[in-house]
């Protein structure tokens, strides 16, 4: 935005557990802003933030989205705020994770009656992961049982008594607020003289530690100049030493003006450090520097069409003018640059290091493509989103809406990329995948309005495998003659169990050409297919060795595909005899729930054949690790969410296949039969 360097540019992330206020202390900061035509003041029941359907129906933050504005701070300095708005609903924290990549530093909202929740910490661990400077502001203080003191206290505790300091303080009447870092001396209340003192004085120590000769001056009981101390203490947040802790009041107002003064005043702006590329190596972020930017999100806006969101990391990005996506190779049109704030969508004169743009229309750009000037080979990392945890089989309920339900499904997708669609091999099902039921319901339901396709969805079938536990031999003669040349294909083979991942697992021991070299490789492919298809549920068969010791041919009638028929049968005889088993993938699961619920997830992972591996506190919370039979955890999302009143998660990675055991093995196999049955 013209008129403000970047060095006055403050881009951060608001984040927090869902129904700490997010939303609503960020209507309230965008009222304060001033702009006549943003709606969602604290006087209106319509949010700037949550405007989408989706969001209004579940009256909750489902998008990270991008809000700016010009701030007069307390100073008399302008700023530019980039703030980005995110989900604190467990099931989107893919949208947390996109939005903590790209921006400078962190606003974590805490509710001043619940304290730390899973939101809160799961917040905590994503700014953690990148060292990201942030701030805390617990909010809510005008509720009856908010408790500013206890709620400091848990953060102290949970996050370090020195490192996390109150800069912004609520008077004893709750009617007001005390700024320490531009309140003046006479001016705190005589009650509160005590206490901002200590405060001032351990800030003062925290801004000497940035510098060796600030350290040794403060030492030597000589005062710290205004500069000094302003310039060390934002040091101490840009390395997250110092965590500043703000109160304020969203529906009263209280204490936000005073939180934007200290955002800006301590956090970082794009220039304060250099951004590292793909390759670890340093790039400057000044506006004079090239152009070059990162796209964190892509969204098919009904309106628009494609929206291309980019982080401007460094330079000056113009309407109308050409730039490279380094990442596919090809070149771009930027058209118009626009500026989004919830619905409004206005044009942007220039876009500058720590923006948040998006660009409509781009031919060949997707997520995480790096935008830059022509000739520039800068390429930033890619953002890393978190395995899904939950998923559903799809299919259309109307016939002939394939081609319709796979172009929606891709769509979704590339709007939300922590949403997968997969296409299972094993079990012929199209899997859509994701972050929790209501992430899965959110998809689905978009879908139908925006592509107008009804899905119908259940419980994925469990993509099981079949082995072998002990050896086996097999013998097939194919031979078939039905007027000019015939068929004939005799193969021989033992088999025995091979171990994981062993590559080496056909053996040729033909000896005298009893199999002529040239029908080898057709033994081989038929040993491959026949490994497609059990004989328990008709599921692939892993980890077998195949020796092809004997066989004979006939000097007319062989040819490749019957020694591949041979082969393939030749093969089933033998796994029929090898005492073969049934497998079922095992899933590495750890959940994070506060003490209290302990005992109940102990228990229901005990009843899903769970096996505990470990347990311990971890960011306030209790962390259960354990291994489970993926077909047990379908169901827990929502379970997990019962038990604990959605303040628990989970994440969940696939470990290994295991065998299944012997009455649950013959359920499954009884059913698989049925279905054979059934459609023959």
């Amino acid at each position: 935005m013209k008129g403000i360097p970047i060095s006055g540019t403050r881009n951060f992330t608001l984040m927090g557990h869902t129904g700490s206020g997010k939303t609503s202390l960020l209507d309230v900061m965008l009222h304060i802003l001033g702009t006549n035509d943003r709606v969602g003041s604290p006087d209106d029941k319509s949010s700037m933030a949550d405007w989408t359907p989706e969001e209004q129906e579940h009256e909750i933050s489902i998008w990270a989205k991008p809000f700016d504005g010009v701030y007069t701070a307390a100073s008399g300095k302008q700023r530019r705020f980039v703030v980005l708005d995110t989900p604190g609903y467990a099931d989107f924290i893919g949208q947390l994770t996109a939005a903590a990549e790209v921006t400078d530093a962190a606003l974590i909202v805490v509710d001043a009656i619940s304290g730390i929740q899973v939101g809160t910490s799961r917040a905590w661990k994503v700014c953690q992961k990148r060292n990201l400077p942030r701030g805390i502001v617990i909010n809510g203080l005008d509720k009856d049982e908010a408790n500013f003191d206890q709620a400091l206290a848990a953060i102290k505790a949970q996050w370090g008594d020195t490192r996390c300091v109150p800069v912004v303080l609520p008077t004893a009447d709750g009617k007001s607020e005390v700024d320490i870092l531009n309140t003046k001396a006479e001016d705190v209340p005589e009650d509160m003289v005590d206490t901002v003192k200590a405060i001032k004085d351990h800030l003062i120590e925290l801004a000497a530690e940035t510098d060796d000769a600030l350290m040794e001056k403060y030492f030597e009981g000589e005062e710290l100049t205004a500069d000094e101390f302003s310039d060390g203490l934002r040091k101490s947040v840009h390395s997250a030493h110092l965590i500043p802790v703000f109160a304020a009041s969203a529906k009263t107002k209280i204490g936000v003006k005073e939180t934007m003064d200290s955002i800006s005043r301590l956090f970082p702006s794009p220039e304060d450090y250099p951004v590292k590329c793909a390759d670890d190596e340093e790039v400057a972020t000044g506006e004079t520097e090239p152009f070059a930017g990162l796209v964190w999100r892509s969204v098919n806006d009904p309106f628009v069409g494609q929206l291309s969101f980019v982080r401007v990391y460094r330079g000056t990005l113009k309407p109308n003018s050409e730039v490279m996506n380094v990442t596919k190779g090809a070149k771009e049109r930027i058209g118009n640059i626009l500026f989004v704030n919830g619905k409004k969508q206005t044009d942007c004169a220039e876009a500058k290091a720590g923006d948040i743009i998006a660009i409509p229309k781009l031919k060949n750009t997707e997520l995480n493509d790096t935008l830059a000037a022509a000739g520039s080979s800068i390429k930033f990392k890619a953002i890393v989103f978190p395995n899904p945890v939950t998923a559903y089989a799809v299919e259309p309920k109307t016939k002939g809406d394939e081609d319709k339900i796979g172009m929606a499904l891709r769509r979704a997708a590339a709007d939300d990329p922590s949403i997968r669609i997969e296409r299972n091999v094993e079990t012929h099902e199209t899997i859509l995948c994701g972050m929790g039921d209501v992430h899965l319901d959110v998809t689905l339901e978009n879908i139908k309005n925006r592509s107008k396709v009804d899905i119908d969805r259940r419980t994925p079938r469990v993509a099981y495998m079949e082995t072998i536990t002990g050896n086996g031999e097999g013998h097939y003669k194919h031979k078939k003659q039905s007027g000019g040349r015939g068929q004939y294909g005799d193969c021989y083979v033992r088999i025995s169990p091979a171990a994981e991942g062993e590559e080496e697992w056909f053996v040729n021991s033909i000896v005298g050409g009893a199999i002529p070299s040239n029908f080898i490789p057709a033994c081989q492919k038929g040993f491959n297919e026949g490994m497609q298809k059990g004989p328990l549920v008709g599921a692939p068969v892993i980890n077998v060795k195949v020796d092809l010791y004997d066989g004979s041919y006939h000097d007319v009638d062989s040819s490749e595909v019957a020694f591949k028929i041979a082969g393939s049968r030749a093969l089933h005889l033998a796994i029929e005899q090898a005492n073969p088993v049934l497998l079922e993938p095992i899933m590495t699961v750890k959940v994070m729930v506060p003490d209290e619920y302990m005992g109940d997830i102990n228990g229901i992972l005990n009843t899903k054949r769970g096996r505990i591996l470990g347990m311990g506190p971890e960011d306030g919370l209790q962390t259960i690790t354990a291994e489970v039979p993926q077909v047990e955890m379908f169901k827990f999302c929502s379970e997990l969410r019962s038990i604990t009143g959605g303040r628990g998660s989970f994440e969940m990675d696939f470990n290994r296949y295991d065998q299944v055991p012997g009455n649950i093995s013959q359920k499954v196999i009884a059913a698989a039969q049925k279905e054979k049955e059934q459609l023959d």
